[in-house]
């Protein structure tokens, strides 16, 4: 991961030839696509962001708004795939584990606990592209799941841009301990995420039953 972070601050770094406008573009398509192809290292292009910011080669608030964009662009693109496609594709296909019924709780759940799982959304690696899919799917309200997760995208991202542009003599710190986060939160999520899942599915068969 740390060798991945050194290829993206080389790679922007190199596109300083063609001006200052390309690093800004690079991070908004970075930033796009981590929601679309996860686990693309998105994060990491906007802790690189910030260092270059803080070397003074880039505006540290246009940086900001430029990767709250691209991201937020990401996140409204599955969310409508979800909304439009997911939840008619997964009722018709009917499958056994994840049953029309069970796509029916899922939505319940959502509607009524689903604000909490939006607001940490950035900070839940390794789930935020399949809560956003799923909140989709659950017809959840566009306008509070497009504030919701703006709060959530404001707070994460300021606090990388924040960390790398004051620590940023200390950048090797900073991606080190960042990679322990991310090793660290992938395996727990997904158990936590599919335990939830489970239980809230089992309790409302028994219930039903």
């Amino acid at each position: 991961m740390e060798h991945s972070f050194h290829l993206i601050n080389s790679f922007l770094d190199e596109l300083f030839i063609y001006g200052p406008v390309w690093i800004y573009l690079a991070l908004f398509v970075a930033l796009f696509i981590e929601n679309i192809f996860p686990p693309f290292p998105g994060d990491f292009f906007t802790i690189a962001g910030g260092a270059l910011a803080a070397a003074g080669r880039l505006n540290i608030y246009l940086v900001f708004w430029v990767v709250y964009l691209g991201g937020i662009a990401s996140v409204m693109l599955v969310y409508y795939l979800g909304y439009t496609y997911g939840r008619s594709f997964f009722i018709k296909k009917n499958y056994r584990y994840f049953s029309a019924n069970d796509i029916m709780r899922l939505e319940k759940w959502f509607q009524r606990r689903g604000a909490p799982l939006l607001i940490f959304n950035r900070f839940i690696v390794g789930g935020r592209s399949a809560i956003t899919l799923v909140s989709g799917m659950s017809r959840y309200n566009p306008i509070k799941m497009y504030l919701l997760t703006s709060i959530s995208f404001w707070v994460f991202n300021g606090l990388l841009l924040f960390g790398s542009y004051i620590f940023v003599t200390r950048f090797e710190t900073i991606v080190h301990h960042f990679h322990l986060y991310e090793k660290v939160a992938w395996p727990i999520v997904i158990m936590v995420g599919f335990g939830i899942i489970y239980f809230k599915l089992l309790k409302a068969k028994q219930n039903e039953g």
